[in-house]
């Protein structure tokens, strides 16, 4: 990804993620949810399962894993935005809801990860 701002770097790793999410059949809902609250990254239709992704991107790991980065209190963030945004979608109120992270890592060449129900309200950690 270069050196570039954190927004510009931002905006390219989430889309390398949507990109990946739709090669993968996987159906836009919304990008960029703000609310309030937080904001969600993207919202996609796995079948019927109703997906809010968070993306997270490193050039290197030497730290932390990049799943690992999203903690218990961005996962309390996430969860209460998603109730915002069905409440104000009632289109998806029947919906199974998923929480999933999209890890991207590296410099030029991207390794991505999709971990699928990364976290869960109940018991919210990675």
């Amino acid at each position: 990804m270069g050196l570039r701002t954190t927004g510009v770097v931002g905006r390219e790793a989430e889309q390398l993620a949507f990109d990946y999410l739709i090669e993968r059949g996987v159906r836009p809902v919304a990008r960029n949810f703000h609310c309030r609250g937080g904001e969600i990254d993207l919202i996609m239709l796995d079948r019927q399962c109703l997906t809010f992704v968070e993306v997270r991107y490193r050039a290197s790991s030497t730290f932390a894993e990049v799943s690992h980065t999203v903690d218990h209190r961005k996962q309390q963030k996430i969860i209460r935005t998603a109730a915002m945004f069905v409440s104000r979608n009632r289109t998806y109120s029947n919906h199974t809801i998923r929480f999933d992270v999209i890890a991207l890592e590296g410099i030029g060449d991207i390794e991505i990860e999709w971990i699928k129900d990364a976290f869960r309200p109940n018991n919210s950690t990675l």
